[in-house]
């Protein structure tokens, strides 16, 4: 059953009544996946065929077309799939024969084509678009081919989405992953994220005020068709290609107010306004660009036939005339200007013969070809047209994960900022971007890895944009799962940020709790590089802590491949081989230990003479076994280290501590942090604060402290990265709490250390667990709170928001108090 106006979707079941054999289609569940698997599998007899990879893609494609043309109108209906069924049974190792010449057909004008053409390849249209241009070699295919080719042909290619399509089918071409197609397209629901805020919110807000009035609407119609996008990392295309669908959805509804009276539409190709050429992108790998410039075609396909439901007109751009200009290159080693200077026309220049025709003598006037001519007028380049807006998913590599030419490339790009080593491959298109759109009203978003927002990243990049190119903020996503609706792919955590080269008086930032579910917006006056809703500043890497508190220190790194650590099992066998070295056996705090309420021993050889060591004949295998270990190391300074007996990094607190794990996950509301003794050996995976008290424990365990970590931090993932010369050092502590404020303080943090102790068979992980934490801890952390709150403000407060804005107001006003003049108070060259 379906309505009467669905008629023209419908029309192919009753082509039984004309004789035809019915098809059936299979179900469209997860069209788009199951698809693409086929068209993996495919892709394998082409390959085994023999067939060059640059063909191999071309056919593909190709075929993708034709097959999304037999169920979407651009041909008649299933007159591909008739035609391979029919007249490949007989010989169905020839398909590529037959499918070549169907190509050969799409690439010939009607006025061209042979009078003997064969009726079933006569029925094909012309389609152009250099589309079908090249012609293709033959190779004889498998049966298993055709089968495959029949079987995608059955699949409803009118419900494709060449939004997300595009992304699985290159994924399907290789064999490893195919396996989680899902996870290689970006959902559309990430796409708005961007484009809505970016463009699209303001334009429905535009059509909505002067929809009723004609003048404007048609104004606000060429807007729609002037408007040009670029995505310098476009990938499958999917930014464009909803961009492009949106802008003729918009297109849409101004054409229903506008032409309420359908007949009054002549020449559907002149209301038409919004097209292909409006679009540019940028992509290295070839493929992908190929992939980009058919889904774009499909989707005007798609936009067409909605046109046509919508005005009762068939409208179908059959040939191809128009298309988004997709080049393949390197986006960050081009000037994106290029892609805009349209080719100019070749003017054949006419010869010029001095001697008349026929005869050898010279011209009468043919002194003055050599007498001096006057200068010509200088020639006026216009500045080529310009983008409105710049958007995109450039890739995230982080900087351990480089290869040698991501390296100098973002070198090259970053080449004026400091540590620029550290930075995340997507920040180059960052930086570009914002020196591109210098002097320019053009706007630009680009989704990244939040390391960018965090740490030292944000720093370092935000550092220059603000200063050198004045770059503000004009929107942003915080940090969110950019994920799909595949089955056990890995989710990304990424931000949004969209900015541009002037100043907006409102901003919109976008808050995620706990990175998932659908955003809750803010309008601000300003967003900083941290994402916070507050003055734009910079925090930088510390030595030292700009408040008067004990230093933090890195804990100790072994780099023995684990000959000097121990489980207790471990311990108890060395220790019944080698009794004598039970005195240099410690405790080893390491997060996972510390965090999982687990046990670790390590060999603790510091300050111990040579001789007391050289008569265990245990411990000098392990010594030997870390030696031999070190010398296969990368590091020169690892291989040349001096002693082999002592840890690689010697960083042991000669006091009592408090240890901070160094990473933690973000769905704990406070770092789980605690108390040791200084013969328990703090690992490189925690930091230590020697002689830290119960005050300085309870501020750092506060929900105050927990909100600086959550906007400065740097991520592992999405979890915290703790680093003492981002997040402590620059945290702003109480200015002047007085004695029973601290008083409050401490007795905080000791009921707080009680309620751990009410479960002495509980891990941290466990206590700290969102969905586990015990009441009393949860009321003794409460205490801490307000306790702490009360060090700060008068007034409490009611949201993150405010506490974060709160504490970068702090944090200004202590920054600038530690300068006098020109003189930094702090004597660290990197402050200054």
């Amino acid at each position: 059953q379906f309505l009467l106006q669905d008629l023209v979707k419908n029309i192919h079941l009753f082509a039984f009544m004309a004789g035809y054999q019915p098809r059936t289609y299979k179900d469209t569940d997860e069209i788009n996946i199951k698809t693409a698997e086929l068209l993996g599998k495919l892709h394998e007899q082409l390959a085994d065929a023999e067939m060059d990879s640059y063909e191999l893609d071309m056919c593909l494609v190709r075929l993708v077309f034709c097959m999304f043309a037999d169920d979407t109108g651009i041909f008649e209906k299933n007159i591909f799939w008739e035609y391979i069924d029919k007249f490949t049974e007989q010989n169905n190792h020839q398909i590529l024969m037959h499918i070549l010449a169907i190509f050969e057909t799409l690439n010939t004008p009607y006025e061209k084509r042979g009078k003997r053409l064969e009726i079933p390849l006569a029925q094909f249209p012309y389609v152009n678009g250099n589309l079908f241009a090249e012609k293709l070699s033959y190779k004889t295919l498998q049966p298993e081919a055709r089968k495959i080719i029949l079987d995608i042909c059955a699949l409803d290619w009118g419900t494709i989405s060449p939004a997300i399509f595009g992304s699985m089918f290159q994924a399907a071409m290789n064999p490893n992953e195919r396996r989680n197609l899902g996870a290689h397209y970006t959902s559309e629901g990430n796409i708005q994220k961007v484009i809505r805020p970016l463009f699209l919110d303001d334009l429905y807000a535009e059509f909505d005020k002067i929809k009723h009035n004609v003048g404007l609407l048609q104004e606000f119609h060429e807007k729609l068709a002037s408007l040009l996008f670029l995505d310098p990392a476009c990938g499958c295309g999917n930014f464009l290609i909803i961009t492009y669908r949106e802008l003729r959805e918009l297109e849409l509804l101004v054409l229903k107010e506008l032409y309420k009276d359908t007949e009054a539409i002549e020449n559907i190709d002149s209301i038409l306004k919004v097209s292909l050429l409006q679009f540019y992108g940028i992509e290295i790998d070839d493929f992908a660009g190929q992939i980009a410039q058919l889904a774009m075609w499909l989707t005007e396909h798609q936009m067409n036939i909605k046109f046509s439901q919508t005005f009762g007109k068939y409208y179908a751009r059959i040939p191809l005339k128009d298309s988004a200009k997709i080049i393949c290159t390197n986006s960050l080693e081009i000037d994106w200007d290029e892609l805009l200077i349209e080719p100019k026309p070749v003017v054949e220049k006419k010869k010029i013969d001095i001697f008349p025709k026929g005869k050898r003598k010279p011209v009468k006037n043919f002194h003055t070809l050599f007498e001096p001519q006057p200068e010509p007028e200088p020639i006026i380049v216009e500045k080529p047209k310009q983008y409105n807006y710049i958007l995109g998913n450039p890739p995230f590599v982080g900087h351990h994960l480089q290869n040698e030419a991501q390296k100098k490339q973002l070198n090259t790009i970053l080449h004026d900022i400091k540590s620029s080593g550290v930075m995340d491959y997507v920040s180059a298109w960052f930086y570009k971007a914002s020196a591109y759109i210098q002097n320019t009203k053009i706007k630009c978003a680009f989704v990244s890895t939040n390391s960018i927002t965090q740490g030292e990243q944000a720093s370092i990049l935000w550092g220059v944009l603000f200063q050198k190119y004045k770059i503000k903020i004009h929107f942003a996503h915080r940090t969110f799962a950019w994920k799909n609706e595949a089955k056990g792919n890995a989710a990304v955590h990424c931000v949004i940020v969209g900015f541009g080269n002037f100043d907006l008086p409102t901003k919109r930032l976008f808050e995620y709790e706990n990175s998932k579910g659908e955003p809750h917006e803010l309008k601000v006056t300003n967003i900083n590089p941290y994402l916070a809703p507050t003055n734009d500043l910079i925090v930088p890497n510390r030595r030292k802590p700009i408040c008067a508190v004990p230093e933090m220190m890195y804990g100790s790194k072994p780099t023995d491949d684990g000959n000097f650590l121990f489980t207790d099992e471990e311990k108890e066998a060395f220790l019944a081989k080698e009794p004598q070295a039970s005195s240099f056996i410690k405790p080893f705090i390491s997060a996972k230990e510390f965090l999982n309420g687990q046990k670790r021993w390590c060999l603790w050889l510091v300050g111990i003479a040579p001789d007391a060591y050289r008569k265990l004949p245990e411990v000098m295998k392990r010594i030997e076994a870390v030696k031999n270990f070190r010398a296969k190391s990368i590091a020169e300074t690892t291989r040349n280290y001096p002693n082999h007996a002592l840890f690689r990094q010697v960083t042991q607190p000669d006091s009592d501590y408090i240890v901070v794990p160094r990473t933690t996950s973000e769905n704990r509301k406070y770092i789980p942090m605690g108390f040791f003794s200084k013969t328990d050996i703090v690992s490189d995976t925690c930091q230590a604060i020697p002689n830290g008290d119960l005050y300085l424990f309870g501020l750092l365990t506060s929900v105050m402290h927990m909100t600086w970590v959550k906007y400065v931090c740097g991520r592992l993932k999405s979890d915290f990265r703790y680093s003492k010369d981002v997040v402590y050092n620059n945290f702003p502590f109480p200015l002047v709490p007085t004695e029973a404020q601290k008083k409050k303080v401490e007795s905080g943090a000791k009921a707080v250390l009680e309620a751990r102790a009410l479960y002495p068979n509980s891990s941290l992980a466990d206590l700290y667990d969102t969905l586990t934490m015990p009441a009393e801890l949860i009321k003794a952390h409460n205490g801490l709170d307000k306790a702490v709150d009360a060090c700060y403000s008068k007034v409490s407060f009611g949201t993150e928001l405010e506490r974060i804005e709160f504490l970068f107001q702090q944090y200004e006003a202590i920054v600038a108090s530690l300068f006098v003049g020109d003189e930094a108070i702090i004597e660290d060259e990197d402050n200054a």
